[in-house]
């Protein structure tokens, strides 16, 4: 199983990545990790990144897609993987279809989480008005500022890759402001859907087959 988790800040990913690698014993794949890593076993492609990284700079997104491919060669990612924090931009995106298509391997699907911005804000508000009612420690970033511009950044640079996937037929949208356990719920039926008449799983119409409202599954309608 090969996954992508979408969604802002707060959406919930992380909880929902580790059910997820429990459930399919598959691996949650961080890309700031696997950066990390490469650099410190000094890889070629990791030193790379630690010239870049020395200089200031951004680690292109060849080199990080680079690192995603040496990363799941490793016999821990023989089942799959879920990909977090990775891809954040369209460019991106297309790089990692580069990549898997060059290894012969697909996605199974991208999941989006898919919350309301102004109730995640009180979400978090709340949170934090309980930690500190509990003397529990919050991060220097855990608060409604510096959360509302996380999400300008998602909406800005990785909403728009929830449309490259919805154009390759991939995309599946949750409701991530319901409870943790519907999250997983809807989640598990996105990825095992109910059987059709026959016993076996109702397919969906392929990318460019068009369905039964002649319409052409995975693309945009023309307006």
């Amino acid at each position: 199983m090969r996954l992508i988790l979408l969604g802002p800040p707060g959406a919930g990913k992380g909880t929902q990545a580790q059910r997820l690698v429990e459930r399919f014993k598959i691996v949650q794949l961080s890309t700031g990790d696997m950066l990390r890593a490469a650099v410190k076993a000094a890889t070629p492609v990791g030193l790379k990144a630690k010239d870049v990284m020395a200089r200031g700079e951004l680690v292109p997104d060849d080199v990080v897609v680079a690192i995603v491919a040496d990363r799941i060669e490793e016999a821990d990612a023989r089942n799959g993987f879920i990909l977090d924090g990775f891809p954040r931009t369209v460019p991106q995106a297309e790089a990692l279809d580069r990549m898997l298509d060059q290894k012969g391997l697909a996605l199974d699907a991208v999941i989006e989480l898919k919350v309301d911005e102004g109730l995640l804000l009180k979400r978090i508000e709340k949170r934090i008005a309980d930690m500190t009612a509990r003397g529990e420690p919050l991060r220097p970033d855990d608060n409604p500022e510096s959360l509302k511009k996380r999400l300008d950044a998602y909406r800005a640079q990785t909403a728009p890759v929830t449309g490259y996937y919805a154009c390759k037929g991939v995309l599946r949208t949750v409701d991530g402001m319901a409870s943790v356990e519907k999250v997983s719920a809807d989640i598990a039926a996105v990825l095992d859907p109910p059987s059709g008449p026959s016993g076996r799983p109702a397919e969906k119409p392929a990318p460019g087959r068009r369905n039964a409202d002649g319409k052409v599954d995975g693309w945009p309608s023309r307006p």
